[in-house]
């Protein structure tokens, strides 16, 4: 059941890939009578009026682009961050950094949709992410189309960052073999044997960061 909020919630999606940060979008049209995407922005600061900051954490590192932090100081909308992490340290810490909520990819979008409602209702939401494996009608990420699960393509997002597999593992709290494994398995789905093949074949499928900034009203 819809709740009894007198409009549709307004919210900005934010990521540094546009397929990301069209897929959240794709995948909340449905429900457009509870949310309503105004602005997709990349590597920008949300400039919108909006209730919900949804940041999306697909290859997000710290440092880089816009920090969490920053979200929270230059906005007065609740910042959630929608990701596939599991670990509680990095969820306590994103909510020690002023998120709102941690919410999972695994949701359907209906319950992502009761997940933000309840975030601007004043609850502090996190959810158990689940695994790796696509929700049902989910929103897309790069590498899809390859069969890439979304943890193969964040994995290969950071690569094409210049990050060593040390970095990656301590980035999504997963111990180095099963960097290793996801790099492996990565490689044999894209068709590449060396890391300089895979950098080139992740720039030319989507994972490219690009500034600006789409309002859909």
């Amino acid at each position: 059941m819809a709740s009894p909020q007198t409009r549709p919630l307004r919210v900005a999606v934010v990521n540094d890939c546009d397929i990301v940060l069209t897929g959240v979008a794709t995948m909340l049209a449905d429900h457009r009578d509870r949310v309503v995407v105004v602005e997709l922005d990349s590597r920008m600061t949300v400039s919108a009026d909006v209730d919900i900051v949804l940041c999306d954490s697909f290859g997000f590192i710290e440092g880089e682009g816009i920090d969490l932090p920053d979200l929270v100081r230059e906005h007065n909308g609740k910042v959630v961050v929608y990701s596939w992490v599991r670990d509680q340290e990095a969820i306590a810490r994103a909510m020690a950094h002023g998120a709102a909520g941690f919410v999972s990819k695994g949701l359907p979008a209906l319950q992502l949709v009761e997940a933000l409602e309840a975030v601007h209702r004043g609850e502090a939401v996190t959810s158990d992410p689940g695994d790796d494996r696509d929700p049902r009608g989910g929103a897309d990420h790069p590498g899809r189309s390859a069969g890439l699960t979304p943890r193969e393509a964040e994995v290969l997002a950071l690569i094409a960052k210049g990050m060593s597999n040390e970095e990656i593992a301590a980035t999504a709290f997963l111990s180095i073999n099963t960097i290793k494994t996801h790099i492996r398995n990565t490689y044999a789905k894209i068709n590449v044997t060396r890391r300089p093949q895979a950098v080139v074949w992740a720039l030319q499928n989507g994972f490219v960061p690009i500034t600006h900034r789409e309002p859909n009203p």
